[in-house]
């Protein structure tokens, strides 16, 4: 594995832990503050617009088919604030929060900044903790939802499938420990998920349609535990956060603890480690004219910066359109 320096530029700074960035046409980058709990646009410039106060802790956020903005909400985290590197101010998560009431699926207009709750259940079981969300070509989200720590107690994680008007959720993939990352290969024949604590990349090829139009995930037997096979794994202690894929199929996760981003192959070869500035590199997203503009969230202290990838990013569903 091959050992590189992120040599980055910062776009912004002064967000309140960011994440879930989502390169838009425009030339700007839509960025969910979960401690802040606000959707921000950022502007090439550097200059940021609030569109909407979501409240609880806002994780993830993609696109949808109706060009509205579909947030991943985990409820909220109780923060420690602290001085890093030099900086004071640094925020970490560190279990549930104190009014915390339970996570969902929030939509919000981009033009009127209208926010719309979608999902607080399925099935009658609570969604505990809502991390990442991507679309399919079908117009479909799937969603991790990362679950709660809290006192000696830990939810096991979900990856959800569900309808974009709010019409139908289901149970896609069960077992899985802190799921948090997610993402399509580029001819959406496979599907991949990260597990933060374990620092576990899974996979699991989807099959076509069944008779109601709703496409499945391939599962395994016993010993897999939620029926996926594991395509990777950390170095050492690292744990895994939200991804991105190159256009060649290559799967780019953001780790913590080391702080960098991990770079996998379909193979689950693990060909680079970018060395980032701090421990919470959380997420990154792929655009530009020839999408080789990584944008990365530097969460703890605040930062959204741009990186010249060596390669082409897979553009997102609403960047094919």
């Amino acid at each position: 594995m091959e050992l590189r320096k992120l040599e980055y530029r910062v776009v912004t700074d002064g967000l309140i832990f960011p994440e879930g960035p989502i390169a838009m046409a425009d030339g700007s980058v839509l960025v969910v503050e979960i401690k802040g709990t606000r959707l921000i646009r950022v502007q090439p410039d550097g200059s940021k617009e609030v569109i909407a106060h979501l409240g609880g802790g806002p994780n993830g956020a993609a696109i949808g088919p109706d060009g509205a903005c579909y947030v991943a909400n985990n409820g909220g985290f109780h923060w420690i604030t602290e001085d890093n590197q030099g900086v004071k101010g640094y925020n970490r998560p560190h279990g549930r929060a104190a009014d915390y009431t339970g996570g969902g699926i929030q939509r919000v207009d981009l033009e009127t900044g209208e926010v719309t709750a979608l999902y607080t259940h399925c099935d009658g079981v609570p969604i505990n903790g809502p991390n990442d969300i991507i679309f399919d070509a079908q117009g479909d989200m799937w969603f991790t939802d990362h679950g709660k720590t809290y006192n000696r107690v830990m939810d096991c994680g979900v990856l959800y499938h569900a309808a974009a008007d709010g019409s139908w959720i289901r149970q896609a993939a069960f077992p899985l420990m802190t799921p948090n990352g997610c993402a399509l290969s580029p001819d959406e024949k496979t599907f991949y998920v990260s597990e933060t604590e374990t620092g576990r990349l899974w996979q699991w090829p989807i099959l076509a349609a069944n008779e109601q139009g709703k496409r499945e995930l391939g599962k395994k037997a016993w010993p897999s535990p939620n029926g996926g096979t594991m395509l990777g794994q950390a170095t050492g202690y690292q744990r895994f956060d939200s991804m991105a894929l190159e256009a060649n199929g290559n799967i780019c996760v953001a780790t913590l603890v080391t702080g960098g981003i991990t770079v996998f192959s379909p193979e689950g070869e693990k060909l680079e480690y970018w060395q980032g500035p701090e421990p919470f590199c959380t997420n990154i997203c792929f655009g530009g004219p020839d999408m080789k503009t990584a944008w990365i969230t530097i969460s703890g202290h605040g930062l959204l910066v741009a990186v010249d990838w060596p390669r082409a990013g897979l553009p997102l569903l609403h960047q094919r359109n």
